[in-house]
């Protein structure tokens, strides 16, 4: 069978650095942080870890899905501008929802095919500063008529097509998969487990960056910057992992009457910045993070939005001449346990090899951002267990599906 799609296979490129905000809880400590500011703080830090000047990056791809500022037009342009990148390098946004991570590695690997060096790529997300917005009251408003104020992140799970919210899509997976409450809660129930043990033990220390109060300053225009809460000196630790257990996650009411989707087995909303340096293998001295081999994207029908990386991990395996047997390790983000259990299914997937730190039913999904951790998570594995494919996938809202394969560059036969 030929899955269709769209394929890019790439030579010589390399994830060189990755480091990510913690995850915090919606209306939490982040809650009043611009995403820009978020973004300009893992893109200097990433720049700091991996030891470049910024002036030698000549590309900044920057996404966030949600209009979180009033500047938001602006995001990728100042995220380039104060984390030190020169001023005659440009700054694009991109934009594929829930990979859209993914998504800023695919352009980079694309760039650097055409003579860029060093790409900059952020992903910002603030859940918390989603507005409450109107779209149809520019000329006022008239007498009797309805006022038509939303809540964007509310709203911004339904999709109109098929006449169904993001949970729901999911549930339609369970009933076509067969899947119970029970599983569903039993693979939540182990995400939550295994993300526990994973910051308990330290594991995601590395790939974190602290928040504090920090001032931008940027030569001959305005500084901007973090204010945390008060009484809150630091961000250290992502906020949403917690102790449960199955009677808890199971006492917990179903989002659609008779689903089996619940807060507890679908992902947490979160607020958080990720950033990733896209470089050449080749001229790195030392080794990088991971090879970025290949990309692949497809669509699905929006009803059934998250079945997604199925056939984009099939596309991807077809293309790239592997089976499914030489992956390692698989890191797909799991917007709803239903949905990452039918992907399972469908790919008849060893689950002992899928997300083995826990997933973002534990830790959240800050929407932009999440591609780029669930990347950085799997190379970290496969580089201290010394295993050489990972592939990370998400579905995506309207009916899209996208995976990444990655190479342990460190990797010994």
């Amino acid at each position: 069978m030929n899955y269709a799609g769209q394929y890019s296979a790439f030579t010589d490129v390399a994830i060189l650095e990755a480091v990510r905000t913690p995850w915090i809880d919606v209306g939490g400590a982040l809650a009043q942080v611009s995403p820009i500011d978020l973004g300009i703080k893992v893109g200097r830090e990433v720049l700091a870890r991996a030891g470049f000047d910024p002036r030698a990056v000549d590309s900044v791809l920057a996404g966030s899905m949600a209009q979180a500022s009033f500047d938001a037009y602006l995001l990728p342009r100042h995220i380039g501008l104060y984390s030190g990148v020169p001023q005659q390098v440009p700054a694009l946004a991109v934009q594929r929802i829930c990979a859209t991570g993914f998504e800023l590695l695919r352009q980079a690997g694309e760039q650097l095919r055409d003579g860029v060096e060093l790409a900059l790529c952020v992903g910002t997300e603030s859940m918390s500063r989603n507005p409450i917005a109107a779209y149809t009251h520019r000329d006022g408003f008239r007498l009797g008529a309805s006022v038509d104020f939303k809540d964007f992140l509310w709203e911004a799970l339904y999709d109109p097509a098929p006449g169904l919210d993001m949970i729901a899509t999911a549930e339609n997976l369970a009933l076509r998969h067969g899947l119970s409450r029970e599983a569903v809660d039993t693979y939540a129930l182990n995400s939550h487990e295994q993300a526990l043990q994973t910051q308990t033990s330290g594991w995601f220390a590395d790939e974190i960056v602290a928040v504090r109060n920090e001032s931008f300053e940027l030569d001959g225009y305005q500084p901007r910057g973090i204010t945390l809460p008060r009484r809150v000196d630091a961000v250290t630790l992502d906020s949403h992992i917690r102790p449960t257990d199955f009677l808890a996650l199971a006492t917990l009411r179903a989002i659609h009457a008779g689903g089996v989707q619940t807060a507890g087995n679908s992902c947490a909303v979160v607020d958080g910045a990720a950033a990733a340096l896209v470089g050449r293998a080749s001229a790195g001295t030392r080794p990088a993070l991971a090879n970025l081999l290949a990309t692949a994207v497809v669509g699905v029908a929006p009803e059934f939005m998250g079945i997604g990386p199925a056939p984009a991990i099939q596309l991807l395996l077809q293309r790239s001449g592997l089976a499914q047997d030489d992956i390692a390790l698989f890191e797909i983000n799991e917007a709803q346990g239903a949905q990452v259990l039918a992907v399972a299914q469908a790919l008849e997937l060893d689950t002992n090899k899928l997300n083995r730190r826990g997933g973002s039913i534990a830790l959240g999904h800050p929407l932009a951002a999440t591609g780029l951790r669930l990347v950085m998570t799997l190379a970290r594995q496969l580089r201290e267990q010394n295993l050489r494919y990972g592939i990370a996938a998400a579905c995506v809202g309207g009916g899209q599906g996208m995976a990444v394969l990655i190479e342990n560059p460190r990797y010994r036969v």
